[in-house]
């Protein structure tokens, strides 16, 4: 942990892992169909054309995706949970819906789920003050930690560390409005395509949750696979 910095900055991390040494490029642009890992616990960041689209894979079924986007030269707008909950009226988002930034602007439309369609958008990104509540010890890889060094590796300081569009993340909210912390229901090799409404930098984590059963019940935390598809 850095010490002395101020709390919950969002320029500096707690810590880091291989993220911040590994970006798909040095400016995030990659060729079309070119397929790319991100390791279990580390995040990488992509530059997206507006009219492309984004495929994410989930080799093991389990893993969930912690997913950001920021418009393309004006990080200050970036793809907004609280603001695509208003946009939708609703809590649980599938296949045809748009997902909005914090202008209220069309940025990421999921076109695809090949999951059964569980997915969530009111849980904060894990992060090292959360790990520490949960009682690890030391230091422990994070989703808010691998959006800033995924974007710190393709030269992009962020501002802000958004709430993430949690991709196969199972939290199944009661009629009580309690909610509960349960697995995956996706299945080894699904994906979900997103296509950008706008030019955007996206950023995604393979979340390194070990201490709840979000990426599964007697699992580690796996690997995920994107790539680009051109626009027609």
């Amino acid at each position: 942990m850095t010490e002395g910095r101020t709390p919950h900055s969002p320029l500096l991390c707690d810590g880091s892992n291989a993220t911040v040494r590994n970006p798909i490029s040095p400016d995030g642009r990659t060729v079309p169909g070119e397929r790319h890992t991100i390791p279990a616990r580390e995040g990488r960041a992509v530059h997206v054309n507006a009219g492309d689209r984004l495929l994410i894979l989930n080799p093991k079924g389990h893993q969930v995706c912690d997913f950001f986007a920021l418009a393309y030269g004006s990080p200050a707008e970036m793809l907004s949970m609280e603001h695509t909950r208003t946009a939708l009226g609703k809590v649980y988002v599938g296949a045809g819906d748009t997902l909005v930034s914090n202008l209220r602007r069309p940025m990421i439309e999921i076109v695809e789920d090949t999951s059964p369609g569980t997915h969530d958008i009111l849980i904060a990104s894990c992060d090292h003050a959360r790990y520490q509540k949960l009682g690890a010890e030391g230091y422990h890889d994070n989703c808010a930690d691998n959006f800033r060094m995924a974007l710190k590796a393709i030269g992009i300081e962020p501002i802000h560390v958004p709430s993430p569009f949690n991709i196969w993340m199972n939290i199944p909210v009661g009629k009580d409005g309690r909610y509960a912390w349960t697995a995956p229901v996706s299945k080894p090799g699904d994906h979900i395509t997103l296509e950008a409404k706008q030019t955007c930098i996206c950023i995604m984590s393979a979340c390194p949750q070990d201490m709840t059963p979000v990426n599964g019940i007697d699992t580690e935390p796996a690997e995920l696979v994107f790539w680009i598809e051109e626009g027609a």
